[in-house]
């Protein structure tokens, strides 16, 4: 029996990509119709017998497959383009157009394939174009041929092997566009929530600054108008119309902070944990083998602040793993305790490249984040690692 981490492997290299409908309907339609053409195409250039009919039927057949499930799972498209590839060789069946699904599908592995896949597309170009030469080599040699016709079989071979290695290196230079582009995107929606965020802070400490000195004022007029109301009730009286107005004014000031805050803010709910798996799947449609380890919640819902931090603090963990990692691996882990939240985000950091993120506005509002639910974070280097560490209490009171 296969060890588990090998048919964890084989798991992910056949696992499916999110497609928008359209995209699905799309290659489905295009595919049927690339079958009935193929498949009226094999068996017209066939001697009508049985058997060759059942294995122009099998080929088609998987090669139809493959285009059908070439964007959707590119691992399992690879593999059903070697399966008719190595079937039509095997029943002796010269090349045909219906082999132009395996340039199709060497595109899409590099274009959109995991890593794995992407790898894998190589190998095929590379394996595939051996193959073929050996194939048709042997169909030479098995059969007459004059030396003039040596000149053109090496110039087939090239041409089979160039054009295998230019469909994967096509899907290659389009995957290192979008990858370009979704790095573009994320970081400057980045970059966007940082402003927000720091004017959110902001105005966060402006209304505690207005609050704290307002009731501090409040608080000192209310004991002098106790102990003046007795002995002095002018003095008392003047007080309390101290404490109306401070108060009135400190409830503009707030009014008007909010106001802001309000303006600041994205409209719609706050994420909460239930769109994590919203978040995971947009950092993997970026590129990443993202792992995800997460302990079970505890009974209860937990704080919707400590939810709103766990969300935050993961999403820019993530989008600094994604702009700084030397590679596309990232590792989550996050653990509930029964009185507290442990949230740990590890990427391989640049070998040359600086502890933290240059910047520092990222780490700063995870921290603070951490810091305003009463935990704390940690950002720093780890030998070749990068690690962020959050600890977040879960029933204490904020």
């Amino acid at each position: 029996m296969p060890p588990p981490s090998r048919i964890c492997s084989v798991a992910a290299m056949l696992s499916l990509r999110p497609l928008r409908r359209y995209q699905l309907v799309t290659d489905l339609v295009v595919a049927g119709l690339f079958g009935l053409l193929a498949l009226a195409l094999e068996l017209a250039s066939d001697a009508p017998s049985a058997l060759a009919g059942v294995g122009a039927s099998l080929m088609v057949v998987a090669f139809t497959a493959a285009a059908a499930m070439r964007r959707l799972s590119p691992g399992l498209a690879l593999a059903l383009a070697w399966a008719g590839a190595l079937l039509q060789m095997g029943l002796g069946r010269q090349p045909s157009p219906t082999d132009v699904v395996v340039f199709a599908v060497l595109y899409t592995t590099a274009a959109y394939g995991t890593r794995r896949v992407f790898w894998a597309g190589f190998a095929s170009a590379v394996g595939g174009a051996v193959v073929v030469s050996l194939y048709l080599v042997v169909r030479t040699l098995t059969s007459p041929i004059q030396a003039a016709d040596v000149a053109a079989i090496v110039g087939i071979l090239l041409a089979a092997a160039f054009a295998l290695l230019l469909a994967w290196v096509t899907g290659a230079l389009v995957r290192t566009a979008i990858r370009a582009t979704e790095n573009g995107r994320a970081q400057r929606a980045a970059e966007a929530e940082t402003v927000a965020e720091q004017q959110r802070v902001r105005i966060a400490r402006d209304m505690h600054d207005v609050v704290a000195h307002s009731l501090a004022v409040v608080i000192a007029q209310a004991d002098g108008a106790r102990y003046a109301a007795a002995a002095d009730p002018e003095a008392a009286t003047a007080a309390l119309a101290t404490i109306s107005t401070t108060a009135r004014a400190a409830l503009t000031d707030v009014r008007q902070l909010l106001t802001q805050l309000r303006h600041t803010q994205a409209e719609g709910p706050q994420p909460r944990l239930t769109d994590l798996d919203a978040l995971y799947a947009h950092v993997r449609a970026a590129g990443v083998e993202l792992s995800v380890d997460v302990d079970p919640v505890p009974p209860g819902e937990p704080p919707a602040a400590i939810q709103l931090a766990v969300y935050r603090i993961l999403q820019e963990a993530l989008t600094n793993a994604l702009r700084h990692g030397a590679d596309r691996r990232v590792d989550v882990h996050l653990g509930w305790l029964p009185d507290r939240v442990e949230l740990m985000v590890r990427n391989t950091r640049a070998p040359d490249g600086p502890a933290q993120p240059s910047g520092g506005h990222g780490l700063i509002g995870m921290r603070e984040r951490a810091q305003l639910v009463g935990g704390s974070l940690t950002a720093e280097a780890q030998g070749r690692f990068f690690v962020v560490r959050a600890s977040m209490p879960v029933r204490a009171s904020l």
